[in-house]
């Protein structure tokens, strides 16, 4: 998300975080292949892992979850409708692989961070496209 605000700067400001759900990863870099898969497309992935905050209910206007296991277990975090409303799939706003799963590429191969950067990134244009028009719309 980042990286694409970077290349075309909305109208608007956009504060992104990056946060896990369990604090075993807490400080460090995203796994050195989703970094390799990602560089050769020009992002530079250096942001090192923290935990979500159940403040960020509160904070931030949308959370995105990358599955369904994620997603429930902010549900539980979210006590009132409006903080239920805020919390979605990141895929809600893909235009190629709508409301599906982000796959974890942990076990497989190169192609599996690929596969997981397209996602991403059709869903992070899709939120800025999403975004965009409801600023035009007041």
């Amino acid at each position: 998300m980042r990286h694409l605000i970077e290349k075309e700067p909305p109208p608007f400001p956009l504060n992104v975080e990056s946060c896990g759900l369990g604090d075993w990863h807490t400080g460090k870099l995203p796994d050195s292949r989703m970094r390799e898969a990602a560089l050769k497309r020009g992002v530079a992935l250096v942001s090192r892992a923290k935990c979500v905050q159940k403040s960020y209910l509160e904070e931030f206007d949308l959370i995105l979850a990358a599955d369904h296991k994620v997603l429930n277990e902010l549900h539980r975090y979210a006590l009132t409708p409006e903080h239920k409303a805020k919390l979605l799939l990141i895929t809600h706003f893909s235009g190629f692989y709508p409301n599906e799963e982000i796959p974890d590429p942990y076990y497989g191969g190169d192609a599996g961070f690929e596969h997981v950067l397209d996602m991403i990134e059709d869903s992070c244009t899709g939120l800025l496209n999403h975004l965009k028009l409801k600023k035009k719309q007041g």
